[in-house]
């Protein structure tokens, strides 16, 4: 891959996805991903990482999780205090 702003918008891509660039370089990137094979699927492989973390993020671990791993830890203390 010869570099035809594929290094500017990569550098670029992290904010580009989280909708934190001006206008300028918005426009660039976006410019550029409309003609770039390599850098479009970058962007997409992003996309994908992105939406796969929110939707992570959002799951709440099970109660009974909490109070195993509490009685673990409590279960730890004891023994490394004998």
């Amino acid at each position: 891959m010869s570099d035809c702003g594929c290094e500017k918008a990569r550098a670029e891509l992290e904010e580009y996805l989280h909708e934190e660039l001006g206008e300028t370089e918005l426009s660039e990137v976006r410019e550029h991903l409309e003609t770039c094979v390599d850098c479009k699927h970058e962007e997409i492989v992003g996309r994908m990482l992105t939406l796969t973390v929110r939707r992570a993020c959002k799951e709440v671990a099970p109660e009974r999780l909490r109070v195993d791993v509490i009685a673990a830890i409590r279960s730890i203390e004891i023994r490394t205090e004998a």
